[in-house]
């Protein structure tokens, strides 16, 4: 919004921060618009993002620094999401141990509809009043949530909701599902339930596992009014309750009923199956969505970098390969993995005959810049119950 750049602001660092110390000291700091902008999402829509300006930045992450030393205390184990020392392997990894270990028949899949959009302002500083009592952060935060946004020069205020893209939003965010869902469901699974129940839960999204299928509907029914309360409800068509689980290939087979639904996760497909011994397992795949968003991506890269010297599009497709295995190569994705590469060498290749004044590629010449630049995939995680163990020693 400021167009100020990092680089810039670096000059004469000191001073700037120490005349930002006192203006909030004084009262005199004002929040600025975010600048809102649209990234597109693996379904074709546009997810809305606010990019705050520079010194909002620097005290949002100054408070964030503040309130986690504080928050930390209080948030429950079973969520991961925007948290330190927490990452998405480690909600994979709990839920998967959690499904293999407990008597967990039923997955409700639930999906809050546009939760950034719609958290409540009002109960959000309720929320927070209830842990700080420190008026001057109260302030700094109601002036962020009600700064506003920004879009081709036109300001709109903001009555609900907290701008994704901003430092202190996955902390809000928490904040609001620690008193909405945590400590509710941490409450309904022990004065409620009689079967086994698993909650993991990664910023809004969340996974819950029954053993009974009527506790799962009756949880279902309150969850949706529980939401109701706090100004959010359930995408009707990203919420689904689904039989999973050690036993539901057998008992579906016996209804006939056909193999057990598959559930997505923090961006994997996860389906029943058994491992080598025959023992039940948790099969996961990069989802089909987001492998085909980000092939479309490169795919789309290459034809903008296509008179670009080949070892300069060489080492960035190793740097795109390399990122997609961090977070993808979990054991049991090697067919996902190996699609991805061919894929990308294929883009590569069509990318390079197209600029060829002679036309094909010859395949060895090929096989030799795919062994140079594209590295092949290798596992990056272990098995879920190994860290899952480590990290959880009792």
């Amino acid at each position: 919004m400021d167009g100020v750049r990092w680089q810039e602001y670096e000059e004469g660092l000191e001073e700037k921060l120490a005349d930002l110390k006192d203006r909030i000291h004084r009262g005199a700091y004002r929040a600025q618009p975010s600048r809102r902008i649209y990234i597109p999402k693996a379904d074709g829509r546009q997810r809305p993002i606010g990019i705050a300006a520079l010194e909002d930045k620097i005290v949002q992450q100054a408070v964030v620094t503040i309130l986690n030393a504080i928050y930390e205390v209080d948030f429950r184990g079973f969520s991961y999401g925007f948290r330190p020392g927490r990452s998405p392997h480690q909600a994979l990894d709990a839920l998967n141990v959690g499904i293999e270990r407990k008597r967990v028949k039923w997955i409700l899949d639930a999906d809050i509809r546009g939760f950034f959009d719609q958290i409540s302002h009002e109960w959000a500083i309720k929320f927070v009043q209830h842990r700080v009592a420190d008026s001057r952060i109260l302030r700094l935060i109601q002036k962020w949530l009600k700064a506003g946004i920004s879009e081709d020069g036109q300001w709109s205020e903001t009555k609900i909701g907290t701008p994704q893209g901003a430092v202190v939003s996955p902390l809000l965010a928490n904040i609001y599902l620690h008193y909405v869902f945590d400590l509710w469901v941490e409450a309904w699974r022990n004065k409620v339930a009689d079967g086994d129940v698993i909650v993991v839960r990664y910023a809004d999204d969340l996974v819950v596992g029954f053993e009974h299928r009527a506790e799962a509907e009756r949880f279902l029914e309150e969850f949706r009014e529980r939401l109701g309360k706090f100004g959010l409800e359930l995408h009707p068509d990203k919420t689904r309750l689904i039989e999973f689980g050690r036993y539901a290939q057998t008992n579906r087979q016996a209804r006939g009923k056909g193999e057990p639904e598959e559930f997505t996760f923090l961006g994997f497909t996860h389906s029943c199956g058994t491992n080598s011994r025959g023992d039940f397992a948790i099969w996961r795949r990069s989802a089909r969505k987001r492998l085909e968003a980000k092939l479309q991506q490169v795919k789309q890269a290459l034809r903008e970098r296509m008179h670009e010297p080949v070892p300069w599009v060489g080492e960035w497709l190793g740097r795109v390969l390399r990122g997609f295995y961090q977070y993808h190569a979990v054991p049991g994705n090697w067919a996902s993995l190996h699609r991805f590469r061919e894929r990308v060498g294929r883009y590569w290749r069509r990318a390079l005959e197209k600029r060829s004044q002679t036309g094909r590629l010859t395949a060895a010449r090929f096989t030799r810049l795919c062994e140079r630049w594209l590295p092949r995939p290798r596992l990056v995680h272990p098995y879920p119950e190994v860290r899952f163990d480590a990290t959880h020693p009792r």
